[in-house]
């Protein structure tokens, strides 16, 4: 869409994921965890989605994990990312996940796992999504909330206050449930359905999940990111507001991924 605004630059995450993609499996915990709590909704659901898409696969997880379950017996995958889709498993598409390349009623079912955050238009996205399942069929997705990585954002606000007395937006804004449910709503879904769960990850320290962020892909994309290596210094002080404010009794500190649950169904 013309006036849509640019958040995130897509670009951006294409890099992150080409980067990530050759270990990927050794840092997918969070989207495999994930991804199981999808399909457990799937099993909830007493229909048969004969052919399904799975938009934003990254390297066929989600495939791998859904396996027969619901009746599937074509799974087609895409991905932004050449290279994670290098790594998936046969019936695969590159393909932006801002212009799925689908004929309309295509799927039986649509199933994403935490590759909507990334995503400019989230209403012409799920327009889209819409079309491309045919009648009564079904809309599954996870998508990370506005609460995920507090911690991470307190800390890094906080180092560069002191260090800078100012802040830049080195976290990703991610969308809160109730946008959500009413962009379903908006994107002509019927039964549309939004929930909120947050996935807690414990970590030795600080350093060890900004390492697994990039490592997952998930570092930030967003057009106004500042684009300077973060210094030392800064990552340090970071660090260190992060153990003091969050750390437990152990010394390990917390990561929390609030993580928003989609469903809608398709009345056309």
């Amino acid at each position: 869409m013309a006036d849509t605004i640019n958040v995130f630059n897509r670009g951006t995450v294409n890099c992150h994921r080409n980067r990530a993609a050759e270990n990927f499996r050794d840092h997918d915990f969070l989207i495999s965890e994930t991804g199981e709590r999808l399909c457990d909704r799937l099993d909830d659901v007493n229909r048969q989605f004969p052919i399904a898409l799975d938009l934003g696969c990254r390297t066929g997880g989600l495939s791998r994990i859904i396996g027969k379950r619901g009746g599937i017996k074509k799974m087609i995958q895409c991905d932004i990312s050449k290279a994670m889709c290098d790594h998936a498993d046969k019936l695969v598409v590159v393909s932006d996940e801002e212009f799925i390349p689908f004929a309309p009623k295509s799927f039986d079912l649509v199933i994403s796992n935490l590759t909507l955050h990334w995503v400019n238009d989230l209403p012409g996205c799920l327009t889209q999504i819409r079309q491309t399942l045919k009648k009564d069929s079904l809309f599954l997705a996870s998508m990370l909330g506005g609460e995920t990585l507090k911690e991470l954002r307190q800390s890094l606000s906080k180092a560069e206050l002191t260090i800078k007395g100012a802040s830049t937006q080195r976290i990703s804004p991610f969308a809160d449930v109730k946008d959500a449910g009413n962009l379903l709503q908006r994107s002509g879904f019927s039964l549309p359905v939004a929930d909120t769960e947050t996935i807690t990850v414990s970590y030795p320290d600080p350093l060890k999940l900004m390492n697994d962020l990039r490592a997952m892909g998930e570092s930030n994309a967003t057009t106004d990111a500042y684009k300077g290596l973060t210094s030392p210094k800064l990552l340090m002080e970071a660090a260190r507001f992060y153990v003091e404010d969050f750390a437990n009794a152990d010394g390990r500190i917390p990561a929390s991924f609030q993580v928003i649950n989609l469903s809608g169904w398709s009345a056309q």
